[in-house]
């Protein structure tokens, strides 16, 4: 309880910090949901042209990309600085964090908060209400499906980025793996062989962060519900684990004085 009291104290100051030019913040948000659509515009038209692939039709496609662009946008507003750890390792910037009376990681990444996460977080629940597959619980199913996606999708920058500490800097290697995240996570799991599959679920988690809670928001199974649930536990204690164990490693940067 104490170490939620201090996340909400975090995230009040990021809201208030990223709240300071309204007119940027709501201009960002925009931008994003904008963006988004554009995005997902390439799949409206394959779908007019293909009505199905191997049982998944545009309204599927809807769901698998509401799940994946709420989860970004959740990490991105609560978690912000788990999209740039491996520089704040690299950099000696973590001296900062361990001067503080709090958990180093979890003060670490919800120290920066995106604002343009909040377009991400909104469009994947109109990309929801869009898919034809709404209704109450369908909703609730969908709120639970994206916290899980979006604690694989943390936990595996987390642990990507933790590499830091063995490999210095590694930027571009970080967004190649964030990128193949967002990628392979909106396809249409049906459409892999059972060794892409094995990636997918292990290397490059993205059917965490797509497909299997789209699978779950479509309809109640326990069977994929106890797949989120493991998988979300596995991954979070990996990259806790690889950090703490990077962590005993780390050379100060004596950035302190940078940090304040």
């Amino acid at each position: 309880m104490k170490e939620f009291k201090f996340l909400l104290a975090i995230w009040k100051a990021n809201l208030q910090s990223v709240m300071e030019y309204r007119a940027s913040f709501l201009l960002q948000v925009l931008g994003m949901m904008a963006n988004n659509f554009i995005y997902f515009a390439i799949w409206i038209i394959f779908f007019n042209r293909f009505k199905e692939v191997r049982g998944w039709g545009i309204g599927d496609m809807y769901v698998t990309f509401g799940v994946l662009a709420s989860a970004f946008g959740l990490v991105s507003l609560f978690f912000g600085n788990a999209f740039n750890l491996s520089d704040i390792i690299s950099k000696g910037r973590l001296d900062y964090y361990l001067s503080m009376p709090r958990p180093v990681l979890l003060h670490t990444i919800s120290s920066r908060m995106i604002s343009s996460g909040m377009g991400d977080f909104t469009y994947g629940f109109i990309s929801y209400a869009l898919s034809g597959h709404f209704s109450p619980d369908g909703l609730a199913r969908f709120i639970l499906g994206t916290l899980l996606a979006a604690t694989v999708f943390a936990a595996f920058l987390i642990l990507v980025q933790s590499l830091a500490f063995w490999l210095g800097m590694m930027s571009n290697f970080t967004n190649l793996a964030l990128n193949a995240m967002l990628s392979f996570g909106i396809y249409p799991i049906t459409i892999f062989d059972n060794y892409a599959k094995f990636i997918l679920f292990t290397i490059i988690p993205a059917a965490f962060m797509g497909a299997i809670p789209a699978e779950f928001v479509r309809s109640f199974s326990w069977q994929v519900l106890m797949e989120l649930l493991i998988g979300a536990a596995v991954f979070l204690f990996m990259a806790v684990a690889v950090f703490r164990l990077g962590l005993k490693r780390y050379e100060s940067g004596s950035a302190i004085q940078t940090e304040v």
